[in-house]
């Protein structure tokens, strides 16, 4: 998929700030900024490398330039106070998104692209630059300041007397040691070159997206010198390559930069469609990190691994997107996590993990009830790596793992206290849960029968003594409708049961009492929750967490960090339990063909809209839960990206010949100009 963005969008200062790119390379490094080249976010660098102590920002940002003629032209921009500097974007004719981003520039008759590739596998990162022009032109030289920042990307950096200035010539370029403990860094030109060491600091650097979110916006960036490369004669023109890294390239960079993009390339090219996109995009979250491991990251720019977003993403993932072995992987790494059947709800390098979420070790058994829905015939590694862990997270919780996790006299899960959010709404302000929701919730008792009556499945699978009596499951689900149904307005199912009370607020959590493989929910009443949900809670990109005439709902999630955490689960749209409404549509639709189309036609806007306006080509983590329902927090969330995939997937399935009339009307609808006035972008490809 091709996102282009003309010289009218890019002079569009505050739009084009908003819509950002992000490229990876599978160690949980990645390159990431606006498509101006201008860091909105402390988070945005051209090479954060993902390190046993966290991500570090290295190399921030370049300012480059041209010069000829006796004139310099800046080709970058940065955002000082009150100003964009240098004016860049004066210059940009266009960006493009395909393989890598693209940057073209033009000055008179010099046209100047500039593309940017990290390669996979390596914490390195490539720039070409290739001019064109007409004869006549004077000679030209291309100036490249790389500028450090050296932090941890939940940091800002500021001028010191520690950093190690002194920089040491290298084979292309130059290399410096910054600080004691940090990485090297090595720059490379494929070009003859001449670095004049020139240390300084840039003070003043502003991210005006922290400042929307209500952090500190302000740093100053490390200059170690200025490197001057002649670029190749004109006309024709021709290309110099730069390589970043934390040790100098020994390959010839030119074909570095030809097999990467080949690679890139091959693989992108054999995904079609909309799957197939979001497909190409999990890849991203799929990752060998510092120690070795397999792990998914649960989003870009600022999450980690985390135990719930792992398992919920993980079928999309893996398991629908042809990535099988290394789902696998993650889920015996998980199962060698569990202490007192409890998964980690924060993974750590160093195996210091977080164990406070109820509901990440039920997810597990999800997971791998999908393994089997695309694998058949994995049932003996289920029996080898599966099976103890269903096992141990079943006596855990039973024995009670602490943390007021326990099941009670109804056999109802109850889990936290008033001062613990255990669940995936776990949201605080001022140190205290936004959505209190301590006690039996419902989507955790709905994962709770769906683990026992799957270890009841298994257990007969593997000639295992009976492990969930029929009565007991039977006792369970009468439990759970006594506890949780609410006759009135049609019917639905309360949130939480809380000493001997019903919090009767509508949220998406009751979708799965519905949508899992073993729904704990009678028939009869499945369609009216489903009902309830379509009704109140669905939108074009995701479902909201609360219903719009609740008293306590929020349509706007923006502020600072207690605005948005008072809103992040209060009516804040989320993606990621589209893939579950899915499931329990199509468990209770009579006319499938026709609950296909509804639900398609109902969420188009998330491809056809959304895709160009925030992380280009993947699916933000939250919208806004009134129109125009505007993106916000990561750009690129792992389990949006996961269970959207798993979503089209399903209703392929379901309603082939819907779906197949479906996709073309969306390729045509991208195809045309899309954003707030005509030819802001153009995305073709699909």
């Amino acid at each position: 998929m091709r996102f282009s963005f003309d010289k009218a969008a890019c002079q569009n200062t505050r739009r084009a700030l908003r819509k950002e790119w992000v490229l990876t390379n599978g160690l949980g490094d990645y390159a990431s900024s606006s498509i101006l080249g201008c860091n909105t976010r402390k988070y945005h660098g051209l090479l954060v490398v993902n390190t046993l102590h966290g991500r570090q920002v290295l190399l921030s940002t370049l300012e480059e330039s041209v010069y000829g003629g006796g004139k310099e032209f800046f080709l970058s921009t940065r955002q000082h106070p009150s100003m964009l500097y240098p004016n860049g974007l004066e210059y940009q004719e266009s960006f493009e998104l395909e393989d890598v981003p693209c940057f073209t520039y033009r000055i008179g008759d010099v046209r100047l692209r500039r593309e940017v590739l990290l390669v996979h596998g390596a914490s390195r990162l490539l720039v070409r630059w290739t001019v064109e022009g007409p004869k006549g032109i004077p000679p030209l030289t291309l100036r490249v300041k790389p500028l450090l920042a050296y932090r941890g990307f939940h940091q800002l950096t500021h001028a010191n007397s520690h950093l190690r200035v002194r920089t040491t010539p290298i084979k292309g370029g130059f290399s410096i040691s910054p600080y004691e403990g940090m990485p090297d860094f090595c720059m490379q030109s494929s070009l003859p070159q001449t670095f004049f060491p020139s240390p300084d600091w840039y003070y003043n650097v502003e991210y005006l997206a922290e400042r929307a979110r209500g952090f500190a916006d302000s740093e100053e960036l490390f200059r170690p010198g200025i490197m001057d490369i002649p670029l190749p004669a004109l006309p024709g023109g021709g290309s110099v390559l730069l390589h970043f890294g934390l040790a100098p390239c020994t390959d010839d960079i030119e074909t570095l930069w030809q097999q990467e993009l080949e690679a890139k390339r091959s693989k992108s090219h054999a995904c079609s469609g909309l799957a197939g996109h979001l497909a190409d995009q999990t890849r991203q979250f799929c990752i060998t990190g510092p120690s070795g491991r397999e792990a998914v990251l649960a989003g870009y720019h600022w999450f980690d691994a985390w135990g719930r977003d792992t398992l919920i993403a993980l079928p999309g993932l893996t398991f629908c997107a042809g990535q099988t072995e290394f789902g696998l992987r993650v889920l015996e790494q998980v199962a060698a996590s569990l202490h007192d059947g409890l998964v980690p709800n924060c993974f750590a390098e160093n195996d210091a993990h977080a164990y406070n979420s109820v509901d990440a070790s039920l997810w597990y058994a999800f997971a791998v009830q999908c393994y089997l829905q695309a694998c058949p015939d994995g049932l003996g590694w289920v029996r080898e790596h599966a099976w103890p862990a269903i096992k141990a997270i079943i006596n855990g919780y039973r024995k009670g793992p602490g943390m007021g996790i326990f099941v009670d006299d109804n056999g109802l899960l109850h889990a936290g206290n008033a001062q613990t959010q255990l669940t995936w709404m776990d949201a605080q302000a001022n140190g205290k849960p936004v959505t209190p929701r301590h006690g039996c919730p419902v989507e955790i008792n709905a994962l709770w029968y769906n683990t026992l009556a799957f270890a009841d499945y298994l257990a007969g699978q593997f000639r295992e003594p009976e492990w969930e009596s029929t009565q007991a499951l039977r006792t369970l689900r009468a439990a759970f409708f006594e506890h949780f149904w609410v006759a009135h307005s049609g019917g639905y199912l309360g949130d939480v049961w809380r000493d001997g009370m019903l919090d009767q607020s509508i949220r998406p959590n009751q979708i799965f009492a519905v949508s899992l493989p073993y729904p704990v929910l009678e028939e009869q009443y499945q369609a009216q929750v489903v009902e309830c949900v379509r009704n109140t809670l669905l939108t074009p990109y995701g479902l909201r967490t609360l219903a719009p005439n609740d008293p306590q709902y929020k349509g706007r999630y923006e502020g600072g960090p207690l605005e948005r955490d008072s809103a992040y689960h209060q009516g804040t749209v989320w993606p990621w339990p589209l893939g579950h409404y899915t499931d329990a549509l199509l468990r209770v639709a009579w006319d499938v063909d026709g609950a296909v189309q509804g639900l398609l036609d109902t969420i188009m806007p998330l491809f056809t809209e959304h895709l160009a306006r925030s992380g280009l080509g993947s699916i933000s983590e939250v919208f806004d839960a009134s129109p125009p329902y505007r993106a916000s927090g990561c750009v690129a969330q792992a389990w949006s990206v996961a269970e959207v995939l798993r979503m089209l997937i399903r209703l392929q399935q379901a309603a082939p010949a819907v779906y197949a009339a479906w996709e073309p009307r969306v390729a045509q609808l991208l195809a045309k100009p899309v954003g707030d006035t005509a030819g802001i972008c153009r995305v073709t490809g699909l």
